[in-house]
Formats: C-alpha cells, sequence, structure tokens
C-alpha cells in the first residue's frame, strides 16, 4: 500500500486495484474522520456554550445553514472555495438566529433553545426544498443534503483538512475558558473569562469547520450530540481532554459508520440516514433523563 502512494506521488501508473485505493477509498476514509472531528468538537462547543446538554449543530440548525449556503453556491457555479465561505457565512447567520431567538430575558432555557433551533431548522428546510426545486439535478443535490461521502476527491479532503485542524486545535486553546463557562456565565466573569467574546469566538469557529465540512459531503446529524456526551460519561467534563478525545472518537465513529454504510448497506443508504436512526434515540433518551431531573 505505501508502494501505491509512492507510485502517485511520482506519477507511476497504478494498476485498477491501486487506483480505487489511492483515489476512491483513502479519500473517503479521511474525509468521514475530518467530518467526524468536526461534528463532534462542535457538539462540545456548543453545549458548554449554551450550557445545554442538547445542543449540537444538527438540532440547532447551523448544519441545514452550511447546506442552505452550499447549495446557493452550487446555484450560482461558484469555485469549491467559494461553495464553503457561503456555507460559513449561512452557517453563522442560523447559529446567531438561533441564539438570539433562545434568549429570553437574557438567560437561554433548554425548551426555548430546542424551539429557536425548531423553527430555523423548518424555515431553512423550506429554503432547501425551493432551490431544489430551481435545481436540474434535484435528485444529486438530495443524496447529498443526507450525508454522503461517495463523491469525496482529494481536493475536497485538502481543503477541509486544514480548516478542521486549525479550528479543533484553537477551540482546545479555549479549554479553560469552557471549563469556567460551564459554571455559570457569572462563575465565569469571576474568573476572569470574557465570556461575550468567548462565546461569540467559539461560535463562529464551530460554525467555521460544521460549515466547511457540509459544504462537501451534506448533513450529517447528531454526531455532535452523542459523541460527546459518550464521552462525558466516561472520561468526564474536562474540555482539556474532551476536547482531543472528542475530535479522535467522532473522526473513528464516523469512519466506522460510512464504512457500514459501503459495505454491509451497499452504499444505497447515506451515512448522515445510519447517524440519524441512531442520534434520534439517543436525543429523545436525553430529553427525557432531563425532564427527571
Amino acid at each position: 500500500m505505501a508502494k501505491a502512494f509512492i507510485d502517485a506521488i511520482t506519477g507511476k501508473r497504478l494498476s485498477l486495484d491501486e487506483r480505487i485505493v489511492v483515489d476512491l477509498r483513502v479519500p473517503r476514509v479521511l474525509m468521514a474522520f475530518i467530518t467526524g472531528m468536526a461534528l463532534s468538537t462542535a457538539g462540545v462547543v456548543m453545549q458548554a456554550v449554551f450550557r445545554n446538554p442538547l445542543a449540537d449543530p444538527f438540532i440547532l440548525g447551523v448544519s441545514a445553514g452550511a447546506a442552505v449556503g452550499a447549495i446557493l453556491g452550487m446555484l450560482m457555479f461558484f469555485s469549491i472555495y467559494a461553495i464553503s465561505i457561503s456555507a460559513f457565512i449561512s452557517s453563522l447567520l442560523a447559529v446567531f438566529a438561533v441564539y438570539n431567538l433562545a434568549r429570553v430575558r437574557g438567560r437561554i432555557t433548554t425548551e426555548s433553545l430546542l424551539l429557536a433551533g425548531i423553527a430555523v431548522n423548518f424555515f431553512l428546510y423550506a429554503l432547501e426544498c425551493l432551490m431544489l426545486i430551481r435545481f436540474n439535478r434535484a435528485h444529486l443535490i438530495l443524496t447529498w443534503l443526507t450525508g454522503f461521502f461517495g463523491n469525496v476527491e482529494w481536493l475536497e479532503v485538502k481543503v477541509s483538512a486544514v480548516p478542521v485542524l486549525v479550528g479543533v486545535a484553537s477551540i482546545w486553546v479555549f479549554a479553560r475558558d469552557l471549563n469556567a463557562m460551564s459554571f455559570g456565565e457569572e462563575t465565569a466573569h469571576y474568573l476572569g473569562v470574557d465570556v461575550a467574546t468567548v462565546r461569540k469566538i467559539l461560535l463562529a469557529i464551530a460554525s467555521l469547520i460544521t460549515a466547511v465540512c457540509t459544504s462537501f459531503v451534506g448533513i450529517v446529524g447528531f454526531v455532535g450530540l452523542m459523541i460527546p456526551h459518550m464521552l462525558r460519561m466516561l472520561i468526564g467534563a474536562d474540555h482539556r481532554i474532551l476536547i482531543p478525545s472528542s475530535a479522535l472518537f467522532g473522526g473513528i465513529f464516523l469512519v466506522w459508520t460510512d464504512t457500514f454504510a459501503r459495505t454491509i448497506m451497499n452504499d444505497s443508504v447515506p451515512v448522515g440516514i445510519i447517524t440519524m436512526l441512531c442520534g434520534a434515540p439517543f436525543f429523545i433518551y436525553l430529553l427525557r433523563a432531563k425532564q427527571k431531573i
């Protein structure tokens, strides 16, 4: 296998099997890992910033916002870089719309956050449907919207890897601030954290890494909800450990899930549908558990 990569770099002709591995399988695995890293880390950020265990990029409409921006870029024949920028701007607008809608008398409750996320998601879904009607390759876009890694190429991997790795590292720098914010805004303020500024920076970074991946592979739901929760139960809530652990295991989880979709399901079911089938019961469990507290 190492020889195949060396041959690919040096320009030597590869056999059919080697080309399948180098040009199809490896980019797909790497993109799944990068996307899992991004969504899991974004989930950690949103759960800490909103102090809400039910927050995640999919539920809060960040993924849907990124999808709207990406589709708009596709309709306008933007370059691959411009599509990512369009997705980022749209996701940023979505997360701050949810934040402002959910804020009631200076507080954000679980109920207001979920209602705001649902409202923004429905609005963005309507926009997606409207744009799909105007798109002559609606079936292709619909498959992409449900999370699909089958069409990933090396260019998408290269474009997404840098912002995601830099974004995850930047979020980890704020780990101590997130630990302080988990005790409440007032406590964090007394500990020297500029809560408003840190919140805006972290939400912007979380939106960026979510948007970059969503613009290439579509919407993959609930990864940012499940992975941080599972790891929090296993290793605790210290964000200095939780952030890199979530990034690592989120990547591994999505690689496994995509492998399942490709082999067991014969690539007939997009990976986003599988994560939603797993995540929806998990979300209901968390919602019921929170109601009992």
